[in-house]
């Protein structure tokens, strides 16, 4: 593939703006400048540097993300600033057009905190989106009141939600503390966690509440900061598909 078009799948502007770069020297190669947009190279695993900043080259981009409070998962934010800026522009903007960039794997409310997959494998979306995959994801959930056996036993068994006859369960629940729970979902209906916790008589703090800490066996990793994101590694990946360990 040639340089220019290296860069232009991985977001790097235009195929105009990608040749310029190269031609002023802003670009390099295993440590070496290179200024000809044309030069083939094995994309896979390549290397190189744009105006100092050191690059892979990734197919398809799988992220996580250590949403913080006080941010939207969309693209165009009503209130609050959207997860998107705290991505560098190359992430927003690969492969370039209409649909170009990555998007979050399901949502996280504004005031939800915790881990948050992006990509832009439509299969891979449709796959960790899907209900009928029934992906594990694992909550900390602080709630306003104390929380007890009776309400554990209430979301283990199912409780019925306003808009769906049908109960939700959860697919694991243990109080952790006096207004803590760990709660564990398969599926994700607006605002599940919240309406649950509602449905057995408490209700999220409002204030650092919710936290999603695990998506499958994938757990947030504690060296990652609200606001900060990371590529997902192969054994990443794999972990997603994983059912998480016992609480």
């Amino acid at each position: 593939m040639s340089l220019q078009d290296i860069l232009y799948t991985q977001g790097f502007g235009t195929r105009r703006v990608c040749a310029g770069l190269v031609q002023q020297g802003f670009v390099t190669v295993a440590g070496v400048s290179c200024a000809d947009p044309a030069a083939e190279f094995a994309a896979e695993g390549l290397r190189f540097g744009v105006q100092g900043v050191p690059w892979e080259f990734h197919e398809k981009a799988y992220l996580m993300l250590h949403k913080p409070a006080g941010y939207e998962c969309s693209q165009k934010p009503s209130t609050y600033p959207s997860i998107y800026t705290l991505l560098p522009a190359p992430i927003r903007q690969r492969g370039g057009g209409a649909a170009a960039g990555v998007q979050a794997v399901g949502r996280l409310d504004q005031d939800t905190t915790g881990l948050l997959l992006l990509s832009d494998d439509g299969k891979f979306i449709h796959r960790m989106s899907s209900p009928k995959h029934h992906v594990p994801k694992v909550y900390k959930v602080t709630a306003k009141h104390p929380v007890d056996e009776a309400q554990v036993q209430k979301l283990l068994q199912g409780v019925v939600l306003d808009d769906d006859p049908k109960p939700v369960r959860a697919a694991a629940c243990q109080q952790t503390g006096p207004s803590h729970l760990s709660l564990t979902l398969t599926e994700g209906k607006y605002h599940q966690v919240k309406r649950m916790i509602a449905a057995v008589g408490n209700r999220v703090n409002d204030v650092g509440g919710l936290h999603r800490s695990c998506i499958g066996a994938l757990a947030l990793p504690d060296d990652l900061l609200p606001g900060q994101w990371r590529w997902l590694s192969a054994q990443d990946l794999q972990a997603i598909s994983t059912a998480p360990a016992a609480i």
